[in-house]
């Protein structure tokens, strides 16, 4: 096979890949910001996983999360599925809607950090994403195909990231292996409010 047909087939199957996992459709919704003062794929029977699109925009304290607000933090609502982002200057307050995984199975919950920053991430399925879905590529370099959008947190926990999504119908659902997705404008606001060290809770 000649390089050209190779590229062309790579492309086609990445669009395959991509337009096999989409979820039903969701209207976007925007950050919020409060008082002036945060791996997104779809299984293949997603349709009778996902519920219906739906964000629970509350603003909460930070206190009863954190000690403290050393680097900033990060709480993310498993039930709400939205992500809330507190800066060290005890004055930033953020709120997105978020996807969150799939199943309790997908799902952990605990504390954890950023500890590496992507602009431009690449993306290699895990293991069992794979033997679940022998049909997806082994790798999707940066870009419009790619599953982790344009930026991307990766946190203390092995194949676990806050990361953005080209594919905006996955926000407020139920529709990651793990990983918490944010359109693509709210993970790059999130990026730059973030440092390698702040503190993120998942609950």
């Amino acid at each position: 096979m000649n390089d050209m047909a190779f590229e062309t087939k790579k492309t086609l199957s990445r669009r395959g890949f991509l337009a096999g996992t989409a979820a039903t459709i969701g209207l976007p919704a925007l950050a919020q910001d409060v008082d002036g003062a945060g791996s997104v794929l779809l299984e293949k029977d997603v349709k009778t996983t996902v519920s219906r699109n739906i964000s629970s925009f509350r603003s909460l304290d930070w206190r009863p999360y954190f000690s403290n607000l050393n680097n900033g933090a990060v709480l993310v609502d498993i039930s709400s599925r939205a992500l809330h982002f507190w800066g060290a200057d005890g004055q930033t307050y953020k709120l997105y809607p978020s996807s969150v995984p799939l199943s309790e199975e997908l799902t952990r919950r605990g504390r954890t950090k950023v500890v590496r920053k992507i602009v431009g991430p690449d993306w290699r399925p895990t293991p069992s994403m794979l033997k679940r879905n022998p049909e997806w590529p082994s790798y999707i370099p940066p870009g419009p195909d790619n599953p982790l959008g344009t930026h991307a947190l990766y946190l203390s926990w092995t194949y676990y990231r806050i990361h953005g999504t080209h594919d905006t119908r996955k926000i407020g659902r139920k529709s990651s292996n793990g990983c918490i997705g944010l359109y693509n404008e709210h993970i790059a606001e999130l990026f730059s409010l973030t440092k390698v060290g702040t503190q993120v809770l998942l609950i």
